[in-house]
């Protein structure tokens, strides 16, 4: 399932996913969305993966679409309109997949996230980068306004500041996007990987139905109202109390000893 394009390398229960077009600054292509795609699906069924990291090869995390691919689709006859409509379509697919994962997704962004590379970001669970990183949606730029970027980064960070980024086109460092939320952790660039493997440790070391069965109804719940939620998220826990490794972690704790699960 790995390619030229998109590597993945898999250390125990956490599979990293390592954009690899570092001459475009991992630009989501045509090639570049299918082979996310591609990966995230396999990882939906992948039990041995708890965790996923996913980073960029080169001076840059993600600059976005290819806009030389989008040139190119301007010569067909409609002007490359079902083009774009195929794209941004294919792009909200891989990006809403994202959620829907059992497996927390840990983004390590680096130099720079723009465009639908920000909406990248945003799409994961979880973000960790360096002090040296910005983010923009930038479009507006290029006459261009990041709309499908937009949905995922406006659902981040609050709002004014989020129309202000789209609007203006302003890149927003790596403390800024801490402060707003679109980040969970700014450490040093030296620091970057192993504070990320870390995180990842710390979550695939849990017991991983119940992160899976969790971050469901963190997505779910998150959409509904508060009544609605409380009676959800209650079957939830409910449904949870019942697993055999829920019971063997109350009794460890109980007891004072690291849990031993028998599954995943």
């Amino acid at each position: 399932m790995t390619s030229d394009i998109l590597l993945r390398n898999d250390s125990g229960a956490i599979a990293t996913l390592t954009l690899n077009t570092p001459h475009t600054l991992n630009a989501l292509s045509d090639d570049m969305l299918d082979a996310l795609q591609g990966q995230f699906d396999a990882l939906m069924q992948d039990k041995s993966i708890r965790v996923v990291i996913l980073k960029g090869n080169g001076k840059a995390f993600c600059a976005g679409h290819n806009l030389k691919e989008m040139t190119t689709a301007r010569q067909a006859e409609d002007g490359g309109k079902q083009y774009f409509l195929d794209l941004f379509a294919k792009c909200t697919k891989m990006m809403t997949t994202i959620p829907k994962l059992p497996q927390p997704v840990i983004c390590q962004p680096h130099g720079l996230a723009t465009a639908a590379g920000c909406q990248l970001v945003a799409s994961c669970d979880l973000a960790v980068t360096d002090t040296e990183t910005k983010f923009g949606v930038n479009g507006v730029n290029i006459g261009l306004f990041c709309s499908t970027p937009m949905v995922a980064l406006s659902r981040n960070i609050p709002r004014k500041h989020a129309f202000e980024m789209l609007t203006t086109g302003k890149f927003i460092p790596a403390s800024k996007a801490q402060d707003l939320g679109l980040v969970n952790k700014v450490v040093s660039p030296a620091e970057l990987e192993q504070e990320t493997q870390a995180l990842a440790e710390q979550i695939a070391a849990k017991l991983g139905a119940a992160v899976a069965i969790g971050k469901q109804a963190f997505y779910e719940q998150i959409q509904m109202p508060l009544d609605q939620a409380y009676a959800y998220t209650g079957d939830v826990m409910a449904q949870n109390m019942l697993y055999r490794d829920t019971e063997e972690g109350i009794a460890a704790f109980l007891e004072k000893r690291a849990p031993e699960w028998s599954q995943n």
